[in-house]
């Protein structure tokens, strides 16, 4: 398993890139928001996820573990695949994502390419008990625009890399100060646990 992918981006396209680690170039697929992130001749790293099917390999790429996280358990759900999962990434950072989930819009997450009501209400079922408390109730004019400046959580991304889910740790970060440094937060809310 390809865990992530460390180099320089040498071609972008619509919904991928070209990332050339020691002279091999690695196609990933990845997000809206990832795409608008990225800039040609940049040293970067995604988290991976490889994709085999009978009759294709791909690769996604997520500029952040919450990311990779949160698509892992997209496809978890029956009848979402990389596609429509990657779709739904594509819709915001992957904290908006997660908080539609969480608070329930289905009008949201249907709003993906190739999702319908259904898909969505499916989406939603499966996983409001996994992705942890929202931050902030119902919808909000931010979750609807897609903003991909905004930097992602670095200590969301510490907390599920020390193994905790994705739903303890945006629990263990609700109570926590988000002003505060990374380093800092992260050690309240392993205080909390």
């Amino acid at each position: 398993m390809i865990a992530h992918i460390a180099g320089i981006i040498t071609e972008k396209f619509q919904n991928s890139v070209i990332v050339d680690v020691n002279g091999v170039g690695y196609e990933l697929t990845i997000s809206t928001p990832d795409v608008g992130i990225v800039n040609l001749d940049e040293k970067i790293k995604f988290y991976t996820y490889h994709a085999i099917r009978e009759n294709a390999e791909e690769l996604y790429g997520f500029s952040s573990l919450a990311a990779k996280k949160l698509f892992e358990m997209l496809i978890s759900v029956n009848g979402v695949g990389p596609k429509a999962a990657m779709a739904i990434l594509s819709l915001g950072n992957p904290e908006d994502v997660r908080n539609a989930i969480a608070n329930d819009d289905v009008a949201f997450i249907s709003k993906a390419s190739g999702v319908g009501k259904k898909s969505a209400e499916r989406v939603i079922v499966d996983l409001r008990d996994k992705v942890g408390l929202p931050s902030h109730y119902g919808r909000s004019p931010e979750a609807i625009v897609i903003n991909a400046k905004r930097p992602e959580d670095e200590a969301l991304d510490a907390l599920i890399a020390l193994g905790f889910p994705l739903k303890e740790a945006t629990t263990a970060l609700a109570d926590v100060d988000s002003t505060l440094p990374v380093e800092e937060r992260v050690r309240l809310a392993l205080k909390q646990k």
